[in-house]
């Protein structure tokens, strides 16, 4: 047993002195010991040796700094040296925090928490007390990189854009889901990122038309396929923006639209006669079976005819190499990246405002491009020579 751990022990059975204390206390004997002994090797002699006569510098007394660590506060006392050179690597300029506390405090910060709830925190934590504005000037570095994620420039070209929405509690007066709009971009090379998200009270059609305005300001130029839901005016509103884009609405939520219209015991028969369809070798024999689909169960259920009658947003995978069709039939990839993020936030059972989410999101989307960054997606590598002739000069 160590001579600390032994006097850590007597020190707690002699006078209840709670560990974080005994620990605080050591760490201030021990800074203090360390600033001593690197004043004496900067200057090269001990305090009061002769060695020190006629060197040119010499002990100039000391000042007093409170520094905050995770044990508690702690009170140095800095020596000093007459000609002002002396300056210790333990103890950086102007800064009264431990790193790794900086961190924790950004790292909450990033992940929605308030500043005021992360004052409360670390005094609870940590036994000392921040005021929400020291929290503040801490991450302000958190609001900029928000900044700088929705201004960053981005590819000229794109293979495959994904548009989907998801719902998250936010307070503004009460609490109500609000919805945050993504854009999940691929390029010809088959790489993925983020484009952009926005945070608005309820998905349309013409907030992503906004956000497509916007990523054009940011050097988007062209874009092949549109992937979406099936929302309602989101083909208008992207042809507006890129009329020479195709759009093909995701074949999993017509799927489950099929699903609600149709009987129980109707289902299985329906569905698997309904996956013939987009399973065909091309786009004459998708039109085919699809025909034959609605001949077959459109007298029954006659619904199903509104639903399939824009085959302009049906079809047009099919327009692309065979390799990436499985990707772009459907919106699963940003379905999937919307379930990520959902499972990050569900331990908050409510943003406390929009700043909140805006870092909590910008902090995910980050690590995702980031994790993503190089990486081909499956099937674009093939297909890299066929997509980059569909882009117009």
């Amino acid at each position: 047993m160590s001579y600390l751990t032994t006097e850590l022990l007597t020190s707690l059975l002699r006078s209840g002195t709670a560990a974080n204390e005994f620990l605080r206390s050591k760490i201030e004997e021990g800074v203090n010991a360390v600033l001593k002994a690197e004043l004496a090797g900067f200057l090269g002699y001990e305090k009061h040796s002769s060695a020190g006569w006629h060197t040119g510098n010499s002990r100039n007394g000391s000042y007093q700094r409170t520094i905050v660590t995770s044990y508690g506060k702690i009170t140095v006392d800095v020596p000093r040296d007459r000609n002002g050179e002396f300056q210790s690597p333990l103890l950086p300029t102007r800064k009264q925090r431990v790193d790794s506390l900086e961190t924790t405090i950004i790292q909450l910060y990033q992940r929605g928490v308030t500043t005021r709830q992360i004052a409360e925190l670390i005094e609870q934590m940590y036994g000392h007390c921040y005021t929400p504005a020291t929290i503040s000037t801490i991450a302000a570095n958190v609001s900029d990189q928000v900044e700088q994620f929705h201004k960053r420039p981005v590819a000229k070209r794109y293979a495959v854009i994904f548009c989907d929405a998801m719902y998250v509690n936010l307070r503004r007066d009460s609490v109500a889901k609000e919805s945050i709009h993504v854009l999940l971009g691929i390029t010809p090379e088959g790489h993925k990122e983020i484009l952009d998200y926005a945070i608005l009270p309820s998905e349309s059609a013409l907030n992503y038309a906004d956000m497509l305005k916007s990523l054009k300001t940011r050097g988007l130029e062209q874009v092949l396929l549109f992937v979406s839901d099936g929302l309602v005016g989101l083909p208008d509103a992207v042809q507006n923006e890129f009329p020479r884009a195709r759009h093909q609405s995701c074949w999993v939520h017509l799927m489950r639209a099929v699903s609600r219209l149709v009987r129980p015991s109707d289902r299985k028969i329906i569905l698997d006669a309904l996956k013939r369809v987009y399973r065909q070798e091309n786009a004459t024999l998708a039109r085919q079976e699809l025909s034959a689909f609605l001949n077959s169960y459109g007298t029954k259920y006659k619904r199903l005819h509104k639903l399939f009658q824009n085959e302009f947003i049906l079809f047009s995978f099919y327009e692309f190499p065979k390799s990436i069709r499985q990707t772009i039939y459907t919106s699963n990839l940003i379905e999937n990246n919307n379930k990520g993020f959902r499972h990050k936030a569900k331990l908050k059972e409510q943003f406390p405002n929009e700043d909140s989410l805006e870092r909590f999101a910008c902090t995910v989307y980050c690590d995702y491009n980031r994790r993503f960054s190089g990486k081909a997606h499956r099937g674009f590598q093939e297909a890299y020579p066929e997509l980059l002739e569909m882009f117009t000069d």
